[in-house]
């Protein structure tokens, strides 16, 4: 069984969230709240505690579907394997999280990671604690189907969480241009979880900021971002948090006039309406728009 990399990294995590916060506190700064600190460190415990009880029923999936179904017999000591999985792990992740930001259903996991109105490396242990029962694990069958073998998947898996700890954090600015060009970095990712029109549903990426400049969904950083949802979560809850919008959800299914609309308040757009009540953010970018050539022709 593939060890538990995260586990052994939380030590890890503690230290640097309270050496950054020590940080912030002496430049006077103010993306660090004790309250929502805790609150980040609690969703990811919870994370943490809930993984250890789905990861094998995901080690069961993933061994199944390798000893039955596999296409290629690929050998864990072919160094290529190794290679090749680590860039098959991160497009999929890529894939995987821009499909989180643009189908509610796997938004309501996702939300979670994006709910503090802070930046900082506390808010990099947000996590969900429905994202495994949800599913997510089934977007990386396709790389056990060619034969890539099951610790191969979870090494690199656990790599890319690991490597996106240290970009959540508003103390490092710009890392070399060449690095910025290739890598997903601070800037890159504080861009992602910004509220700003400009910066919503961008910069995707897990390890290699190369799928978003790729795919179209690449945003450089111009100003500080403005942080957490659209609509805020007005709680330190953890619990409340990590099933808000799953609660919204059944909401608007239980109040649905048509089949189709509660339908498509699950597979639709987060802030998609079928009375246009609420805005996608496809939406907000056309309303934007349509104001701006309106304020030119006044002009």
């Amino acid at each position: 069984m593939t060890p538990n990399l995260i586990l052994y990294a939380v030590p890890f995590f503690l230290i640097t969230v309270i050496l950054e916060s020590y940080v912030v506190f002496k430049q006077h700064r103010d993306f660090v709240e004790t309250k929502d600190s805790l609150t980040s460190i609690g969703l990811g415990l919870g994370n943490l505690f809930i993984g250890l009880l789905t990861k094998s029923v995901i080690y069961v999936s993933y061994f199944y579907v390798y000893d039955h179904w596999r296409i290629f017999d690929l050998s864990i000591a072919w160094w290529w394997v190794w290679v090749f999985a680590f860039f098959a792990d991160d497009f999929t992740y890529y894939w995987f999280h821009r499909i989180s930001h643009e189908v509610r259903y796997f938004w309501a996991s996702h939300m979670v990671h994006h709910s503090s109105p802070k930046y900082n490396l506390a808010a990099a242990l947000r996590q969900t604690w429905t994202g495994n029962l949800s599913g997510a694990f089934l977007f990386y069958i396709w790389i056990l189907l060619l034969g890539v073998h099951p610790f191969i998947v979870f090494f690199f898996q656990q790599i890319s969480l690991l490597y996106q700890y240290w970009i959540h954090t508003e103390l490092i600015k710009k890392m070399p241009a060449w690095f910025e060009y290739i890598f997903n970095t601070p800037s890159h990712h504080r861009v992602h979880h910004g509220t700003d029109l400009d910066y919503l549903d961008t910069n995707y990426a897990g390890i290699l900021i190369i799928w978003d400049r790729m795919f179209g969904s690449f945003q450089q950083e111009n100003q500080r971002p403005h942080y957490g949802l659209t609509k805020q979560i007005e709680s330190y809850n953890p619990a409340k948090i990590a099933f808000f919008e799953w609660v919204q959800i059944v909401k608007d299914i239980f109040h649905s006039k048509s089949l189709s609309a509660a339908w498509k308040y699950v597979i639709g757009p987060p802030g998609w309406s079928p009375d246009g009540s609420r805005l996608t953010v496809e939406q907000m970018r056309q309303q934007n728009k349509f104001k701006k050539d309106e304020q030119g022709t006044e002009d």
